[in-house]
């Protein structure tokens, strides 16, 4: 065995990212690390080169155990890692960095005929026959990201870490990489491949190891899971005994609404291919899917975020401008990311700073809301959402992350939102401020708000959804209602073409 790591355990105040891991690596071999955000594959790559150090647990290279203390001093090691952004110096040439620190010299000079001859003989190594005197940065992604897997293994040599590296990549160029991948696979390397691309995997990889909520539920020969098996893994059953309940309890069918929005044709090329999309009423759409598959890119456009490229959207007094966040918010929309710790919160700002923050950037600043009416809005939302605090102007970011979460929607909520995009609105938060969240949406949809809730909770989503539009490959494949939204038709509309048993949107 090339590389093992038995118990591996890491922690953070409030988070226990990984509990107990085993994983293990055979030399020759491309093993697939996959999970949801928050699964752990980070954190156990960071504790494997030395970013991280780890609390417990044994990680043995070649039979001898290591604790590596830097990035350094894995690469010293033969750990070596590429990341989807290429961490290398695009203003220098590409000969400069695939030998940077390690450039020929005479007489402390820089040999640059010796160089260059290496690096090129190094690249055709890689099927590269390229100008190697050219700036790194003036060649396509993937050209980068061979430099840098080349630049990695020759650091390296023994494992080398693929994080997300074909998430930029059109076809043409991840089949450059793939063959680069497979003939360092059979050079005796070592490859741990991470990826949500579930067909990159099973065309790429010979094993597969899948964590969840950090812990490590299964390790299994690639060609014997199927893509249904895999995805339940990695989702995971939670929330199970709501789901009967929530289907009983489900309002008017979503054609019944009256009409709040409509989206048609909305798309961005290399983000989500374009869509249509009813909104209801009162009525809570789940957008369901696999990290990657264009579900943050959906809401993104339908925000403003990403500017889209194509399609409108209207409502009953006909097209609206959505073209930019401001204009977003201007026709009534609200927008509570994924990552409320760098998009969401500002830490340093109080609790009442936060919440105001949206309703005076519709204001406009030189119309500032008066301190009291600042004061009366936190201190409402306070008690309305239960925000646990001493006062509202404590600093956000001393909060927990449930109680991050509800200031975040208390933000939006002092707008007064018709339209409410929530992106992983539980993710990371304890198990009482899941259960308050998930009743705030239906408080706030039975008092005539819209909802869009992006989940990798499956169960989350057939508890709360009127509709579930399923997201494969940056695609809207199918729109699932009334008894159809359960968890094998959401699994079977992510896993395969044609596999749903609803309609396609």
């Amino acid at each position: 065995m090339l590389l093992s790591i038995t118990g591996l355990s890491k922690s953070f105040p409030g988070t226990r990212a990984l509990d107990n891991v085993t994983f293990n690596l055979e030399a020759g071999e491309v093993h697939a690390l996959l999970g949801e955000n928050g699964a752990g594959k980070s954190t156990l790559i960071k504790c494997l080169t030395g970013a991280y150090q780890r609390d417990a647990g044994e990680i043995l290279l070649n039979g001898q155990a290591i604790h590596p203390r830097s990035t350094n001093e894995a690469q010293d090691l033969g750990i070596g890692t590429v990341y989807q952004e290429v961490n290398l110096l695009p203003n220098l040439s590409v000969a400069q960095n695939l030998l940077f620190g390690r450039e020929p010299l005479r007489f402390g000079m820089t040999r640059g005929r010796a160089m260059r001859a290496e690096a090129e003989e190094t690249l055709r190594t890689y099927g590269l026959d390229i100008d190697v005197t050219r700036d790194l940065g003036s060649y396509s992604v993937a050209v980068q990201q061979i430099v840098a897997i080349a630049r990695a293994v020759q650091l390296s040599g023994k494992v080398l870490i693929l994080d997300e590296p074909t998430a930029s990549l059109d076809a043409e160029e991840v089949r450059m990489i793939f063959e680069v991948v497979r003939s360092l696979r059979d050079r005796g390397l070592g490859i741990i491949f991470v990826s949500h691309f579930l067909d990159q995997v099973f065309d790429l990889t010979d094993r597969l190891t899948v964590l969840r909520n950090g812990q490590h539920i299964v390790t299994e020969r690639t060609s014997s899971v199927d893509r249904m098996q895999l995805i339940e893994h990695m989702l995971g059953h939670q929330l199970e005994e709501v789901e009967e309940k929530a289907r009983s309890a489900r309002g008017s069918e979503p054609d019944a609404r009256p009409e709040l929005l409509r989206f048609e044709g909305l798309g961005r090329r290399g983000d989500v291919e374009p869509f249509d999309l009813r909104v209801g009423q009162g009525e809570v759409i789940g957008l369901a899917g696999l990290l990657g598959s264009g579900r943050t890119e959906s809401a993104e456009i339908m925000f403003g975020a990403r500017a889209a490229q194509s399609g409108t959207a209207r409502d009953a007094d006909g097209a609206i401008a959505i073209d930019t966040p401001r204009n977003a918010i201007a026709a009534g929309f609200g927008f509570a990311p994924e990552d409320r710790k760098t998009d969401g919160i500002v830490a340093d700002l109080s609790v009442r700073e936060n919440i105001i923050l949206a309703l005076q950037a519709s204001r406009g600043w030189a119309r500032p809301i008066p301190r009291s009416e600042q004061k009366r809005l936190a201190d409402m939302f306070i008690y309305r959402l239960d925000i646990r605090t001493s006062d509202a102007e404590k600093a956000v970011g001393a909060l927990s992350g449930g109680n991050q979460q509800k200031v975040v929607l208390a933000r939006w909520l002092a707008m007064n939102p018709r339209f409410l995009i929530l992106d992983e609105p539980t993710r990371g938060i304890d198990v009482g401020a899941h259960a308050e969240i998930l009743l705030l949406i239906q408080e706030m949809t039975a008092e005539g708000m819209s909802i869009l809730v992006i989940s990798s909770e499956l169960d989350e989503l057939i508890a709360i959804s009127d509709r579930v539009i399923v997201v494969r490959d940056r695609r809207h494949v199918a729109e699932l209602t009334g008894a159809d939204i359960d968890r094998d038709t959401i699994v079977r509309s992510i896993a395969a073409p044609d596999a749903a048993d609803g309609k396609a949107a």
